[in-house]
């Protein structure tokens, strides 16, 4: 799945799970507002569950137990839960593996990756999409975009970098202040312990990476996935040797790109000439 692609669709199983989870929700009689500052979920979050559009985890199902009586019937039903049928089971294994990495690398050329996008430049993407989407849609993408980029500050010990082709700052995707915005949010990202940002300046005669974006991973295991994407899929690379590859060629782009603090006072050169 491409970062600025659609979410996957709801399903029967999720639409159901939403269901009975409302329905267990207003017998407790709780309202959404309360219920979400009880489960420590955004009340956007409980919203997108209950109407089938977001897929739970094991913490907020966890949670939703604890505060409708621990019957263990949104337990149990958790792992019968399903996609619609079109997402690809690279894509799902990919998002567990992120969210419990303790280290996680991405290259990107294209786009800001989702972990760094700021709201307006994710809606930007959004509205662009062809097909078009809705405003529910939209909504939907940008709610599951944020929750995604809380593992930054909420996996202290996950090592994050990322190396980003300067070009993608000079073509102000959504305009000037959208840029102006965007490059503020990276660079406060970049003061984050855990997190490196490198800049691929474009006056580079040549890199590793010209083959395309790349994304690399280590489990708590120590095992490496590495996972690529195009238009209109991806995939998730277990193999050792062909993650090798992608490690050595991710490795020679850090030598490549700008230092850390030569990125950032770029970030800042090009903030200030907006």
């Amino acid at each position: 799945m491409v970062d600025g692609g659609g979410e996957p669709e709801s399903s029967d199983s999720m639409r159901t799970f939403g269901a009975v989870h409302q329905a267990l929700r207003e017998h407790a009689g709780i309202s959404r507002e309360e219920y979400a500052d009880l489960v420590r979920f955004s009340k956007h979050t409980v919203a997108s569950v209950e109407l089938g559009r977001r897929m739970p985890d094991t913490a907020f199902v966890e949670r939703a137990e604890e505060l409708l009586g621990n019957t263990g019937a949104l337990r149990k039903a958790l792992p019968t839960l399903a996609r619609q049928p079109g997402l690809a089971a690279w894509f799902r294994r990919w998002a567990r593996l992120e969210a419990t990495a303790i280290t996680l690398y991405t290259y990107e050329c294209r786009l800001i990756p989702g972990l760094l996008q700021t709201e307006a430049y994710a809606r930007t993407l959004f509205t662009n999409q062809l097909p078009p989407l809705d405003d529910e849609q939209i909504e939907a993408q940008w709610i599951a975009r944020a929750e995604r980029q809380r593992l930054l500050r909420e996996r202290p010990n996950t090592a994050f970098g990322f190396i980003l082709e300067e070009h993608l700052f000079q073509r102000r995707t959504g305009g000037t202040e959208v840029t102006r915005q965007l490059i503020d949010h990276v660079l406060e990202i970049a003061d984050l312990r855990n997190v490196e940002i490198q800049i691929m300046p474009t006056l580079q005669e040549t890199h590793a990476g010209l083959d395309g974006p790349v994304q690399l991973l280590e489990t708590p295991e120590n095992q490496w996935f590495a996972y690529c994407e195009g238009q209109r899929g991806g995939l998730l690379i277990s193999e050792p040797k062909e993650v090798s590859v992608l490690q050595r060629r991710y490795a020679r782009m850090r030598s490549q790109a700008l230092t850390l603090t030569d990125s950032v006072s770029l970030l800042q050169r090009m903030r200030g000439d907006l």
